[in-house]
């Protein structure tokens, strides 16, 4: 039996749309490593969270307001309308595999009810990867928790090092990731 490197691919957005606005660069990161040695490679997308969030500021912000607007202030109490976070997320993870199955790496998924990093951690404490790939669309953190370093690329930096890869479209995001995954 061949031993196949094994790689973590997180996906916060869809990975051929991304994929397009970095010139190729994820998928053919992911052929170069494919056409070195065998691969498996497990696509973790997690549930995008940031909606929910949005959604408690939103509260906050109106329930601020209610003090200085005249009555009657009212502040939106539903769902956003036509937006299902886990069938996206599985869209997405769906699709991902059959592309990277279309190229020839062995590809399977998981969907995750947790943020990005937590994600990673769960993932990657059962299971071994030689290689984390972060395809992410960089809106994970604000530009305050991006220079204080506490934003997903860099708390996932600092836990995996050179065998963390970066494909980013985000403020300050890199489009090329670490080259030796050792």
């Amino acid at each position: 039996m061949v031993d196949m490197r094994r790689y973590l691919l997180v996906l916060d957005t869809d990975l051929l749309a991304l994929d397009e606005e970095l010139n190729l660069e994820p998928i053919n990161y992911l052929v170069e490593q494919q056409e070195q040695e065998p691969c498996e490679v497990v696509v973790l997308s997690p549930v995008d969270t940031a909606q929910a969030k949005q959604r408690r500021m939103e509260i906050l912000l109106w329930g601020g307001a209610s003090n200085i607007l005249p009555a009657p202030a009212q502040f939106p109490t539903a769902a956003r309308p036509g937006h299902d976070a886990n069938a996206a997320a599985e869209h997405r993870m769906n699709l991902t595999v059959r592309h990277l199955t279309a190229i020839g790496c062995q590809a399977s998924g998981v969907i995750s009810d947790e943020d990005l990093v937590q994600s990673v951690e769960v993932e990657t404490r059962s299971h071994h990867y030689h290689e984390v790939i972060l395809a992410i669309s960089g809106q994970n953190a604000g530009w305050l928790a991006r220079t204080l370093h506490r934003d997903p690329i860099h708390h996932l930096q600092r836990r995996w090092g050179a065998k963390l890869t970066v494909f980013s479209t985000g403020p300050g995001g890199t489009s090329a990731g670490n080259q030796d995954a050792g």
